[in-house]
């Protein structure tokens, strides 16, 4: 065989081979790439996104929207091809594996903490909404997860309203940690809680519930790789009985992140007029019950994904400007939010054309 064909044909058997290896050898990353973006003033699936009865609603126009990103499944194992391809991809980002699955975290489990945090979500943009207008919400603290194996297992259970703390009212669910982590682990800690039943009960019959239980529970030492101290093995959380009626319909939707914009879809829909004058607005963000807005994650593929539908302007976290603004896309208008007053002010702004007065993200931030 002659030297010429004999190396021609190596190059191409080792080619082959290296195709077949980044084929076939798994790599630990995973891949964003924008997700769809769906305008809360509008419909998705056939019917409105927001429902609100029992209270007066308002015409309203242009885009509030909400923003995804999609990711590969916890289970998926990208080949070295695909991370290459995703690299070198304009609209996409590879990430290690553990950045969105920490923990070995299986796509079941991911799935639940998804659904468990879009939930939280609709309720603190809701409670913030109602808030921004004065109209009261009742809340309280409540088991909201309880740890198989736990101290709490058995006795206490989701739904739970917690009132005290070795006799101390609880106000806010940090309170029960700090509650709890004055003890040393092995030491009693006592909780009086309204059971999950008979606070459905007092909701349903419009009445306060009055019926609590005492709760007596050994504690336990964390297992987290913190310093030592006493748990019982909840999670606290928040619950609320609103005044009407408000449903969000949007179906495959995970994670925290669309509070703030459900929130403004809200705050619209309830008052006259029209927040954006026409003006096609897209953003992201978590949202607490004050209306503080929190950082997300895949900032990059949302401002990308908002874009691509024709958003304008962007209300982006303040935490994640730097990482919005090194790449933001052309005609793409970067706004810094740190709260709902701020992002009602930009809409004011943009609505009246006035938006030389924006709080615009940049590389610092």
């Amino acid at each position: 065989m002659p030297r010429r064909t004999a190396t021609m044909l190596a190059s191409t058997l080792m080619l082959i081979a290296l195709l077949c290896a980044g084929v076939l050898i798994p790599v630990p990353y995973a891949e964003m790439s924008p997700g769809p973006t769906v305008n809360t003033l509008g419909e998705h699936g056939g019917e409105p996104v927001l429902q609100v009865s029992g209270h007066p609603t308002y015409p309203t126009d242009g885009h509030l929207n909400m923003t995804t990103v999609r990711v590969t499944s916890a289970d998926f194992r990208m080949n070295l091809v695909e991370a290459v391809y995703g690299w070198l991809a304009h609209d996409s980002k590879i990430v290690p594996h553990d950045t969105l699955y920490p923990d070995g975290k299986t796509e079941e489990q991911s799935s639940q903490e998804n659904a468990e945090e879009f939930s939280q979500s609709q309720e603190s943009a809701k409670v913030a909404a109602l808030k921004e207008l004065d109209i009261p919400v009742r809340s309280w603290v409540i088991v909201s997860t309880v740890v198989k194996g736990s101290p709490a297992e058995g006795r206490l259970h989701a739904g739970d309203v917690i009132k005290a703390v070795d006799g101390t009212a609880v106000r806010q669910p940090s309170d029960v940690a700090k509650l709890v982590t004055k003890h040393t682990p092995g030491q009693k800690v006592v909780f009086t809680v309204v059971p999950a039943k008979e606070q459905a009960a007092a909701e349903k019959e419009n009445r306060t519930a009055s019926r609590t239980r005492d709760v007596t529970m050994t504690t336990a030492t964390s297992q987290d790789s913190g310093p030592r101290r006493a748990v019982v093995g909840i999670s606290a959380g928040t619950d609320h009985t609103f005044p009407f009626s408000i449903d969000i319909k949007l179906a495959d939707v995970g994670g925290p992140s669309a509070g703030l914009m459900f929130a403004l879809g809200i705050y619209d829909k309830l008052t006259p007029g029209s927040l954006t004058g026409g003006k096609f607005v897209a953003g992201t963000g978590t949202i607490d019950d004050n209306g503080k807005v929190g950082p997300i994650g895949g900032i990059e593929m949302k401002t990308v994904g908002a874009r691509d539908k024709g958003a304008q302007y962007f209300l982006t976290p303040a935490e994640n400007c730097a990482a919005a603004a090194k790449d933001t896309p052309s005609g793409l208008t970067l706004v810094k939010v740190r709260t709902m007053d701020d992002a009602l002010a930009a809409l004011k702004d943009i609505s009246g054309g006035n938006t030389a007065a924006l709080p615009k993200c940049t590389a610092k931030g």
